[in-house]
């Protein structure tokens, strides 16, 4: 769902009771803590812990609450072979989280007057969309932030084991230019507006029309108007860089063969480029989220247009019992009642779930650093337990 190359991860599922599978079990260093009141340190080393224990290597959490104070508990070892500890300030692939980054810069612009949600593709990206039953004329860029624009997203990569990851890991990404192309070989999903399907086809039209409306690269956007702004000093686009600043965990990936396989360093992530390339930290992902929720980011105006929500498909219901998406994020039931906002991302190495309340003074993030890709028992454990802590870390204030 949250790959940051596309389909190719299988999509992992969110039920009520977790499987836990037959694995060896990585013992978990000691917690570590900032600001903690008594009460979020045991739930979420609880939590953390339970998400350790299905086979995860490495777990770091972040929870800030609404006085601005931060816990923060980690869980299992950065690496299998040295055993060092997890750090609490590692960096991360974000993956398909960036997509909410993209998203806010786009709706900047909406509000700056440069441009509007119903503007077409066409109009900024004239011929870019076009044939094979796809018409850039009829889609707008509001469908292309909710995913209701029906554009398929080509899968180069076809991950299905450690092979293949060695095959493609440090391929210089094609230009989303060549990606979208690609994409309009294919006849869409639906005509747009007519159903949802998530699709990062549609985020990198939306990184290709903020480098059109602005004469800069998106990436060089999201800096000067988010990451500058809110001293986000560890959330970088890596460009053609292959390797995740220090500190972090070694990223690693079970695929049905080959054991846990390495794979920390690799440009997959980058292939997405507006739709997945980001890298960050529990610290800064929660700084930019409640930002984001809390009116600081955007006007009004578009903020509301942020949270206007379309249904989605019933894949997705059925990961995601009353899942909905707005621009750039999804709206997640809480088992406690009411909903909170979050955009996760999966990539070989990195998991990441997050959550924020609709008024942004209370969020958590959790990276893992192993990806489950072997059984589906196993997915929808990693799935269950992540959705988990967040649901419990945000019900508590409530």
């Amino acid at each position: 769902m949250f790959g940051a190359a596309g389909p190719i991860l299988v999509v992992a599922a969110f039920v009520t009771t977790a499987c836990q599978p037959d694995r060896p079990v990585v013992a978990a260093p000691s917690a570590t803590t900032t600001s903690a009141t008594a009460a979020d340190k045991t739930a979420l080393q609880r939590d953390a812990d339970a998400i350790r224990d299905i086979g995860i290597t490495g777990v770091q959490v972040r929870l800030v609450a609404a006085d601005g104070n931060s816990t923060v508990v980690t869980s299992g070892v950065a690496d299998t072979a040295s055993r060092s500890p997890v750090s609490g300030e590692g960096y991360f692939r974000t993956a398909s989280a960036t997509k909410t980054f993209t998203a806010t810069v786009l709706l900047q612009l909406v509000g700056e007057g440069k441009l509007t949600l119903d503007d077409t593709v066409e109009k900024w990206l004239p011929g870019v969309v076009r044939g094979n039953g796809n018409d850039g004329t009829k889609i707008t860029v509001r469908q292309l932030l909710n995913h209701t624009s029906g554009l398929k997203y080509p899968n180069p990569y076809e991950l299905a084991s450690p092979e293949d990851f060695h095959r493609y890991a440090l391929d210089v990404p094609p230009p989303p230019e060549q990606v979208v192309a690609t994409a309009v070989q294919s006849p869409p999903n639906f005509t747009p507006g007519t159903g949802w399907s998530y699709s990062n086809t549609g985020y990198l039209l939306a990184g290709m029309i903020i480098d059109k409306v602005t004469g800069t690269p998106w990436d060089e956007e999201v800096d000067r108007r988010i990451i500058t702004p809110l001293g986000l000093a560890h959330t970088s686009y890596p460009g053609s860089a292959v390797t995740v600043p220090a500190p972090h965990a070694t990223g690693y990936t079970q695929w049905p063969t080959g054991g846990l396989v390495d794979t920390t360093d690799n440009r997959i992530g980058v292939f997405a480029a507006a739709a997945g390339a980001l890298i960050t930290t529990t610290a800064d992902l929660n700084t930019f989220f409640r930002a984001l929720l809390g009116g600081k980011l955007l006007q009004p105006e578009q903020l509301a247009d942020m949270k206007k929500t379309v249904d989605t498909d019933a894949e997705v219901k059925s990961i995601f019992p009353g899942a909905r998406y707005g621009l750039g994020l999804f709206s997640i039931e809480l088992s406690c009642g009411g909903r909170y906002w979050m955009h996760g991302g999966d990539i070989p190495g990195y998991k990441t779930r997050d959550g924020v309340s609709d008024d942004g003074t209370r969020s958590v993030v959790v990276s893992m650093s192993t990806l489950l890709q072997d059984t589906e028992d196993h997915q929808i454990a990693q799935e269950n337990t992540a959705m988990a802590l967040v649901d419990h870390a945000l019900c508590r204030d409530n």
